[in-house]
């Protein structure tokens, strides 16, 4: 091919942060003729779902216990588009164990939504028969309480639709605590909404689990970085970044390392953790984002991991929910990826989760180890007689931003004032707490919104698990989301008139045609 016939090279994108959002946006970018590189400061991908090794037995050890549920559905097309849709293990049911030691299971029966769980709720034996009229009395009005006093605390909200102590701790702390890593206290009700009755309630698969098969370290990073450069996406590791470049001439001309070198770019995709973004940004360029200036009062609540590798069995499910304790979920890693203590035949790998850990800060490790130590004896007297060989306890203080009340007018839009600069992240208006699927979301938007400008409009967002007519009429529908919201903040006129570099919009034109 000659070079008057050979295609101009493509625009130049470079998204800052490894995490799932900004795995998100490269993998949704791919293909697309645009150049891409993806920059992290860490030695490996994944962000918060990532691993670390073993200094002494050299094997991975997640920072904590990820799941997915069926009504992520940004997740599951994540994890098709790369391949990686295989490597979890889908259970029909959740298992809960009551502190009496009595088990529970949830499932879908025969009924149609909202109703399919109706039968293992009127089954579940850590509730009592009128436990159980709160329960649904509450429910009911949960379906109704779409802008009920904004800025009320969920626990003050359950308290005044008839909940009790023993309702509150036993039903709706065990569900939405590990849910949205947040005390109940603490807790926006639009969340707890929309975990309830999106996640459980609308779609008969919404509430299926999915529990990764292989350490996190391999799930979204040895094989994310494989997949990634397999279609030429530039991978750099353990490369950071000081600041984002924008000229008072040129606009946005790309980023600057911490090394001196820069990277010049058309499009800068800022993928990186809440705490962190401001820093990227000089003080002019903050100003001119006005969405930025709420990133100072979002707040971080933190998950503790705690890794146990004992020389027998203990826990006899693949994982189990811990009703009214400290321990919140029981991961049991031998059964699940088939891992327990090298050189133990019979051993057995537990992983252990707390979310909204804040009582635990205060605390040093061996003091959280012999709590939970304790606990696993109370719940299963074998582990008291079981030799601990290893332990491992991990504290993410900044695991999520806190859902507290007002939060979601925090969250800043994936476009910016700034032509060509985008933000990504769980963080973001995603329309979702801080989950995996918000990170998907965050980077798919912001996917959306590079293509968009390019005049190659492509909706990335998948829809929400359809609900069934009954859940429609009984539940009404689901929130629209913020990727209406993100598309409507595209100003009038078109994406070229976002200002910064003068007649940026016409510089597109050998990419789009135009």
């Amino acid at each position: 091919m000659t070079s008057q016939h050979r295609k101009p090279p493509g625009p130049r994108v470079v998204i800052v942060g490894g995490g799932l959002a900004g795995l998100a946006t490269a993998v949704a970018l791919v293909g697309r003729g645009l150049r891409i590189t993806l920059v992290e400061s860490r030695p490996r991908l994944g962000g918060r779902a990532s691993s670390f090794l073993d200094p002494a037995t050299g094997e991975p050890v997640d920072n904590c216990q990820h799941v997915s549920l069926g009504c992520c559905t940004n997740l599951a097309d994540f994890c098709r588009r790369v391949g990686t849709a295989d490597l979890f293990l889908r259970g029909p049911e959740i298992v809960f164990l009551s502190p009496e030691g009595r088990v529970s299971r949830l499932r879908a029966g025969i009924l149609p939504a909202p109703f399919h769980l109706a039968g293992s709720f009127l089954r579940a034996n850590y509730l009592s028969a009128s436990d159980k009229l709160r329960v649904a009395y509450g429910l009911a009005c949960l379906r109704s309480s779409r802008g009920d006093r904004p800025g009320e605390p969920f626990a003050d909200w359950l308290l005044r639709h008839g909940q009790t102590v023993g309702t509150i701790n036993r039903y709706w702390a065990t569900v939405l605590v590990s849910a949205l890593n947040e005390r109940l206290e603490q807790m926006d009700v639009g969340y707890a909404r929309k975990v309830i009755l999106d996640g459980f309630l609308r779609n008969r698969e919404g509430c299926r689990m999915e529990v990764p098969l292989v350490p996190l370290g391999e799930l979204y990073g040895t094989r994310l970085e494989t997949w990634l450069r397999e279609h030429e996406v530039a991978v750099l590791l353990m490369t950071g970044v000081r600041k984002v470049d924008v000229d008072a001439e040129e606009g946005l001309t790309g980023v600057t390392l911490r090394s001196g070198e820069t990277i010049d770019a058309d499009f800068v995709v800022a993928a990186v953790p809440f705490d962190r973004v401001l820093g990227l940004f000089p003080g002019d360029l903050v100003g001119r984002i006005p969405d930025l200036t709420g990133l100072e009062a979002l707040r971080a609540s933190p998950i503790t991991g705690v890794h146990l590798w004992f020389d027998r069995p203990v826990c006899p499910f693949d994982h189990v929910v811990t009703v009214g304790r400290l321990i919140q979920w029981v991961f049991n890693h031998t059964a699940i990826q088939g891992r327990r203590a090298p050189g133990q035949g019979g051993g057995q790998y537990l992983q252990l989760v707390i979310s909204a850990a804040y009582d635990l800060l205060a605390l040093d490790k061996t003091a959280i180890r012999n709590a939970v130590l304790a606990e696993l004896s109370e719940i299963w007297p074998e582990a008291s007689g079981a030799r601990l060989l290893r332990w491992w306890v991990v504290t993410e203080h900044g695991a999520t931003f806190a859902v507290r009340p007002g939060v979601e007018a925090l969250r800043p839009r994936q476009r910016t004032p700034v032509e060509g600069l985008f933000l990504a992240g769980d963080w973001t208006a995603t329309g979702w707490p801080a989950t995996m699927e918000g990170a998907v979301r965050g980077g798919y938007l912001a996917a959306e919104g590079i293509l968009e400008d390019l005049g190659r409009p492509i909706p990335l967002i998948q829809p929400e698990l359809p609900p069934s007519l009954l859940a429609r009429w009984l539940l009404g529908p689901p929130d629209a989301g913020t990727a209406a919201r993100f598309r409507q903040a595209i100003p009038p006129g078109g994406p070229g008139a976002h200002g910064g570099r003068a007649g940026r919009g016409r510089s597109w034109a050998r990419w789009t045609g135009r």
